[in-house]
């Protein structure tokens, strides 16, 4: 199974839509700034963290860039 096959089961089986491609690869640059910024661990924490708050996730990847950065 792709990670791409995957995640739309996933999806499936909570019952929300699967991710773009664009979404996907948002969700994965947040999660690079995190794991780059701090520890790896951060990288899944920030992403879920960044599920719960309801917010675009390209606002929430200018964040976590902006966080690496510091």
């Amino acid at each position: 199974m792709t990670s791409r096959e995957w995640v739309e089961a996933f999806a499936a089986e909570v019952g929300v839509e699967a991710p773009s491609t664009e979404e996907i690869d948002a969700v994965l640059q947040l999660a690079a700034a995190a794991a780059h910024g701090s520890e790896r661990k951060a990288a899944p924490v920030a992403t879920w963290l960044a599920g719960k708050t309801g917010k675009p996730i390209v606002e929430l990847v200018a964040v976590g860039v902006r966080l690496e950065s510091s």
